[in-house]
């Protein structure tokens, strides 16, 4: 995996992920961390989580508090967080600096989406989107879990293309 050859049009957004996605373009990088970006091309569910933690904080350190919860926990392994006890995951939510300024909330859908991807996809995000289902599936599955509306879903779109997850481009499709 890796960045992408071909960039998604995503003139119809705003907000963080499209400052996120100039960077791309101007510096090569995403987060403005080149480790951060390696681990969540390498990691399908740093990546849905980093868009799970894109609210109400700047987008460049939502999506790369999946590094620190990983640092912090010393795995992302969906199956050991959803057995995880909750108030454990957020007492590592709020150890400084914090995986997300909303700590209790996004450890709880952390959580819940760990069960989720745990019962449902083998405890591994690719599998909501590897199974070659187009995107408006794609988006149907996404919507179904904690946090995730129907703008999120679609800016997940432009997080597997750009992380290299699931190529969008026009000539893949």
């Amino acid at each position: 995996m890796g960045y992408p050859t071909t960039l998604l049009d995503y003139g119809t957004l705003s907000g963080g992920l499209v400052r996120m996605m100039e960077r791309f373009k101007d510096e090569g990088t995403l987060t403005r961390e080149p480790d951060a970006d390696q681990f969540l091309m390498e990691d399908a569910n740093a990546a849905l989580l980093g868009m799970l933690y894109d609210q109400r904080v700047r987008a460049e350190y939502a999506f790369t508090g999946p590094v620190r919860l990983k640092e912090r926990l010393g795995h992302l392994d969906m199956a050991k967080l959803a057995a995880m006890d909750l108030d454990e995951l957020r007492e590592q939510f709020a150890e400084k600096p914090a995986v997300h300024r909303f700590t209790n909330v996004m450890a709880d859908r952390t959580h819940q989406i760990a069960q989720i991807l745990v019962d449902d996809y083998e405890g591994d995000a690719a599998n909501m989107w590897n199974d070659g289902a187009d995107f408006p599936t794609i988006q149907k599955r996404l919507m179904k879990l904690p946090g995730f509306g129907k703008m999120k879903a679609l800016k997940m779109k432009y997080v597997l293309h750009y992380f290299g997850h699931r190529d969008f481009s026009p000539s893949a499709e």
